[in-house]
């Protein structure tokens, strides 16, 4: 079956283009791998992380769960206070084939991320390639996160995507994938350099 003809391609950050893992702080503060693996499932959990990516600030959600686990306190303290820390830096080759879209002047080039709106200045000021963005719409400071339908539809009528079936959107997680899809967007879950070339190679983007 035929791709369809896209001109808009939408990337996700965290997962697709920089790398991101709070494994490089925490393996620093604990001995035991076990006992990271329990505090970054079962206290400061992906579920948590994710509402101050809807805009909940962090020093408040840092002063509820040390209230749940005082035992905690300096542990969970950190994941804020050492953010910067658990930035593993951009990925290398799906950033290249950022650069080399971006150069090729084909397509609309816009980013929609989870993402705290207090900690992505940090990436702003350290990635110099988000500059080349037509535009980058951040959940924390729209206080909604994917796959809320919403985000999709205020992507699609902030940039004036008149034609959302020509638009892709790529995705490290599979739920993502289908809120966009749910949205009208072509949307595909990328979580490596080499799924990204094959998807963008499918799309005929590149």
């Amino acid at each position: 079956m035929a791709k369809p003809i896209i001109d808009t391609v939408i990337f996700d950050l965290g997962g697709v283009l920089i790398d991101w893992n709070p494994a490089y702080v925490y393996r620093q503060i604990f001995d035991d791998e076990k006992e990271m693996h329990y505090f970054l499932t079962e206290i400061c959990k992906p579920s948590w992380n994710v509402q101050q990516d809807a805009g909940r600030p962090l020093a408040v959600a840092t002063a509820e769960k040390v209230a749940e686990f005082p035992a905690y306190k300096e542990q969970i303290e950190a994941f804020y206070g050492r953010w910067e820390e658990m930035l593993g830096g951009p990925i290398a080759e799906s950033v290249q084939l950022f650069r080399d879209l971006h150069a090729a002047k084909t397509h609309r080039l816009l980013s929609l991320t989870n993402w705290s709106d207090e900690t992505f200045p940090v990436a702003l000021e350290r990635y110099d390639f988000l500059q080349l963005f037509e535009g980058i719409l951040v959940s924390g400071k729209e206080k909604m996160i994917k796959p809320d339908l919403r985000i999709y539809q205020l992507l699609i009528d902030r940039y004036q995507i008149k034609n959302p079936s020509r638009a892709l959107f790529i995705d490290d997680s599979m739920k993502n994938v289908f809120g966009a899809r749910a949205a009208g967007l072509h949307s595909e879950k990328v979580n490596s350099p080499e799924r990204l070339k094959e998807v963008l190679s499918d799309y005929s983007i590149i």
